[in-house]
C-alpha cells in the first residue's frame, strides 16, 4: 500500500528579545521542530524552505539573533486512519482486561513515520474485534476524534492520541514498547482502567522484565549494574547516548538509566547474557551495552554489527557474514515479564524461548567461538 501524499504547511518561530545564545539556525530549528533531525534540518534550509525576517536563507550556520521571525515550510504527515488487519499473533495469555504478546522481530508496535500498516496495533484492534481509528485531519485538532467511541476500539484509550501537533502516533492498549528488531514479551490494556494500573507499575519499578541477548566479547566483572544517564544522541537524533545528567552548555538533558546485567555463557568472543530493566528508557539495553564495550551482536545502530572481538579474516570472516544474514539484527529478546494483575491482584508471571535466529546464532557460537 502506497504512502499518502503528504501536507505542506508552515511553521512560525519568534525568537525572544533576549535571546542571547547567538545559536547556527540549523541548531536553532532542529531544537524546536519534532522528530527533525539536524540533516533533515539542513538540508530544508539549503532547499530553501527556510525564511528569517522575510528572506529565504539557504546557509544552515546562519546566526539566530533576538526578535528573528523564522517561518519553516515543512512536510506534515497526513491524517492517520488505523484499520484493523488480519495478521497473526502469538498470543500468551488474554483476559477481559490484558493480552500478553509474544512480538515477532520485525514488528513495529505502533503507527509512526513510515509505518501506516502492519504493525501490531493493526494486529490487535483486529483480534480484539476493534473499530477502526481515525485522527483528525484538522491541523488544529491533536486528539482522536470527538466522534470515536472509546468502547468500540477493545483497546485503552490512554495516550492514545497524540503527544503534539503533527504527531502521526497513535498508541491504543500500549503500556510499554519494544523496538521494531527486537522480539518478546509485551502487556497490552483493553481499558483504561487496566492502562492506568499497569502504568503505575511500571513507573514504580515493580515489574520483572529480563532480556536475553548475544553480545560482543565476554564482559568483564561478569555481572555488574549499569546506571547511567541516557539522552538523545545531539549528533544523531535517531540514537540515544550516554550523558552527564545535565548539560547546560548543550542543552541536554539526560534521565537515569538503570540496567542489571549477568553473563549467562561465554563463547570466547560473544557471550550469552542477561539483562533486567530497572528503569525503562528508548534503546537502554542497546546503549548500555555498547557503553560498558560489549555491543550486541547484529544491533546496526550502536556498532554491533561488526566483528568487534578477534581477527577479522578468512575463516572467521565469513563465519560471521553468515551469521549476519541470518539474524539481520538486534540479537535482543525480551525473555520474561511479570506483574501484578490489575483486578485480581495475582503475580504473573510469563518466560518464552528466544526466537529461532537467535537460537540458530548461540548454537553456531558455541561450537565455533573459539577460533
Amino acid at each position: 500500500m502506497s504512502e499518502p501524499e503528504k501536507i505542506v504547511t508552515h511553521l512560525h518561530f519568534d525568537v525572544p528579545s533576549g535571546y542571547k545564545e547567538n545559536d547556527r539556525l540549523d541548531v536553532y530549528l532542529t531544537t524546536f521542530i519534532q522528530n527533525a533531525t539536524r540533516a533533515r534540518v539542513q538540508k530544508g534550509i539549503k532547499d530553501g524552505k527556510v525564511e528569517v525576517n522575510g528572506k529565504v536563507v539557504s546557509k544552515p550556520s546562519y546566526s539566530v539573533q533576538p526578535d528573528d521571525a523564522i517561518v519553516c515550510e515543512i512536510l506534515k504527515a497526513p491524517p492517520v486512519e488505523i484499520i484493523p488487519e488480519a495478521i497473526d499473533l502469538d498470543i500468551v495469555f488474554e483476559d477481559e482486561d490484558l493480552l500478553v504478546v509474544n512480538k515477532a522481530a520485525g514488528m513495529v508496535v505502533h503507527p509512526a513515520f513510515g509505518h501506516r500498516t502492519g504493525t501490531l496495533v493493526h494486529a490487535l484492534l483486529h483480534h480484539v474485534g476493534g473499530a477502526a481509528i481515525h485522527l483528525d485531519s484538522d491541523e488544529d485538532q491533536d486528539e482522536v476524534d470527538e466522534d470515536e467511541d472509546p468502547d468500540e476500539t477493545q483497546l485503552s484509550s490512554i495516550n492514545a492520541s497524540p503527544r503534539f501537533e503533527g504527531d502521526v502516533v497513535l498508541r491504543p492498549g500500549i503500556v510499554h514498547r519494544l523496538d521494531k528488531d527486537t522480539s518478546g514479551l509485551l502487556v497490552i490494556a483493553k481499558n483504561d482502567v487496566t492502562h492506568a494500573a499497569l502504568a503505575k507499575q511500571f513507573m514504580s519499578r515493580t515489574t520483572r522484565r529480563q532480556y536475553l541477548a548475544v553480545v560482543w566479547g565476554v564482559p568483564t566483572p561478569s555481572e555488574a549494574t549499569i546506571d547511567t544517564f541516557l539522552a538523545r544522541d545531539p549528533k544523531d537524533r535517531r540514537k540515544v547516548a550516554v550523558v552527564r545528567e545535565s548539560n547546560i552548555k548543550s542543552k541536554v538533558v539526560g534521565k537515569q538509566a538503570i540496567t542489571h546485567y549477568e553473563t549467562v555463557e561465554p563463547f570466547g568472543y560473544c557471550a550469552l547474557c542477561s539483562f533486567k530493566l530497572e528503569t525503562g528508557r528508548t534503546h537502554q539495553i542497546r546503549v548500555h551495552a555498547a557503553h560498558i564495550g560489549n555491543p550486541i551482536f547484529g544491533d546496526t545502530t550502536y556498532g554491533g554489527d561488526r566483528i568487534r572481538y578477534g581477527k577479522d579474516e578468512g575463516q572467521r570472516r565469513a563465519f560471521y557474514r553468515n551469521l549476519f544474514q541470518k539474524l539481520p539484527r538486534q540479537a535482543l529478546h525480551a525473555r520474561s515479564l511479570g506483574f501484578k494483575h490489575p483486578r485480581t491482584g495475582q503475580e504473573m508471571d510469563f518466560e518464552v524461548e528466544m526466537p529461532e535466529d537467535m537460537q540458530h546464532v548461540v548454537s553456531r557460537l558455541r561450537s565455533f567461538d573459539l577460533i
